[in-house]
């Protein structure tokens, strides 16, 4: 066993996070997470320092050929339950599986509208013989029907959170191995997950382009709820992209948690990721209100190239704060 999985397991099987290890050594916990995940190694007075703490000596952290459970004292117990390669995988499997349920109750939600849009339409164009209130009777209903199916789908995530919880909300250490092997993963899938969600959030941006051009242009109002289902459709694509990728990658970090060293890009991507969940159905949600009540889509469109230069000054805000925490 190599110096890294060493300290990691004496560290998880004494009940320390590595901010607590690195208190008593008065270093940081960054210190502490790049010796476990093999970006540097600590120097001698490391060694011993991590020797004393540990009450082991200082060959048994250095030699790979010593295995910690030849070196531990019988008084100290496992604090924590252990993951098994095989129970970390079945870990994200669950979570994909609740993932595509979350993902298809939100797309049902967002897409609920688009049937009154579309009857509106028709009842406005004079086809299929609809009334403006048989149009909007039907819209409503379809909008229950859409939001009903969203729900169950919700409902349905309850039957894996058996499996999910211990490792989201209790202390656990991996087997041996398995952190090598998962931080292996999340470095090969870091740039999907970057990729999908650079183009999720890009079809938030652009999804009020049509509309917005549609609003510009054209004055019927069959065509204005026309381009409402084309925005209401990028949305939820935009959704269908990001969310898979989101849960596998917070699968990884959850599986490998405090030994998991993120980069300054992927800590942006998160926090962009984080906004855009909530900050672009949001703004979607604004300008629909203000448009349907004012019924002023050539003005309302403005909502959102002002909320795009908005979105980028709330990253730069966040990452401001982040650098200024101590």
């Amino acid at each position: 066993m190599i110096l890294a999985d060493k300290i990691i397991r004496l560290r998880k099987q004494f009940g320390w996070s590595q901010e607590e290890l690195a208190e008593k050594m008065s270093i940081s916990r960054q210190s502490v997470s790049k010796w476990e995940s093999t970006n540097s190694i600590p120097d001698l007075n490391r060694i011993i320092m991590l020797a004393e703490i540990f009450d082991v000596s200082t060959d048994f952290l250095l030699k790979d050929n010593i295995e910690v459970v030849d070196s531990l004292s019988e008084s100290i117990e496992p604090s924590v339950m252990q993951i098994s390669l095989e129970q970390a995988l079945k870990y994200v499997e669950n979570k994909m599986e609740v993932s595509g349920l979350v993902t298809k109750g939100v797309m049902l939600c967002v897409c609920s509208v688009i049937p009154l849009f579309f009857f509106l339409a028709m009842a406005e164009t004079n086809r299929l013989n609809l009334t403006s209130d048989i149009a909007g009777a039907m819209g409503v209903v379809g909008i229950l029907i859409m939001i009903s199916i969203g729900i169950s789908f919700f409902i349905k995530t309850n039957q894996y959170k058996i499996d999910i919880e211990p490792i989201e909300n209790e202390a656990f250490e991996l087997a041996y191995g398995v952190h090598s092997v998962f931080k292996e993963k999340l470095q090969k899938f870091r740039a999907t997950y970057n990729i999908r969600l650079s183009l999720g959030i890009f079809m938030f941006i652009i999804s009020f382009v049509p509309l917005m051009f549609v609003s510009m242009f054209f004055d019927g109002s069959d065509v204005v709820l026309m381009m409402l289902i084309v925005l209401m459709l990028m949305i939820a694509t935009g959704i269908y992209i990001v969310a898979p990728v989101s849960a596998k990658y917070d699968a990884y970090n959850n599986i490998l948690k405090d030994s998991c060293i993120d980069t300054e890009k992927s800590r942006r991507a998160k926090r962009a990721e984080k906004l855009a969940v909530f900050y672009w159905p949001l703004l979607a949600a604004i300008y629909l209100g203000w448009s349907l009540w004012t019924m002023d889509w050539g003005v309302t469109w403005i909502l959102w190239p002002v909320g795009a230069m908005l979105f980028v000054a709330l990253l730069g805000l966040m990452e401001l704060l982040d650098k200024e925490k101590p």
